[in-house]
């Protein structure tokens, strides 16, 4: 290698430093979907798997959002109709309806959503806490992401997989 590349390689590596501990800043990775006309989040690591619907079983004497239980690989899952649990109104099941089976620690729940958008990640400088009104142990939301221009509610799993039935 001639003696002025390795100067001109030399003087490039001295300008780029690392960047200190403190300056890496934090990514959550996220799968996004549509329930009703807006989009929510929760993080990526928290979904044990996305399928088509399948059959379920409806259990009584439990709330209306509470569809029933399926059957996943041996599994007894109980499903919820995340519309419903929004206060909206019951889904109607088409091509782009999705169940997603959220896991945390020993809890696991299938949602029923309408559609997928997009996995993506944000910076946690761009997620801003859930707004003042909601800060009770019932809320949904554990903060709002900030991504282009757009805003994406980002679901408390824990508080999603709370069972109050």
């Amino acid at each position: 290698m001639s003696t002025q590349l390795e100067k001109v390689l030399k003087k490039q590596r001295q300008q780029q430093k690392a960047p200190a501990e403190g300056e890496i800043e934090k990514e959550i990775q996220l799968v996004g979907f549509m329930v009703g006309d807006e989009e929510f989040a929760v993080p990526i690591l928290s979904i044990q798997e996305i399928i088509k619907p399948i059959e379920y079983t409806r259990v009584p004497k439990t709330p209306p959002y509470v569809l029933g239980v399926f059957n996943l690989r041996g599994s007894v899952i109980p499903l919820i109709d995340l519309r419903m649990k929004f206060g909206l109104s019951k889904s109607q099941e088409n091509d782009e309806t999705r169940y997603m089976v959220i896991k945390n620690n020993d809890e696991i729940a299938g949602f029923v959503i309408d559609r997928l958008t997009q996995a993506t990640r944000i910076k946690e400088s761009r997620i801003d806490p859930a707004p003042e009104a909601l800060h009770d142990e019932q809320n949904l939301i554990y903060g709002v992401g900030k991504k282009d221009d757009a805003l994406i509610s980002i679901l408390n799993v824990d508080a999603l997989l709370k069972r109050d039935f």
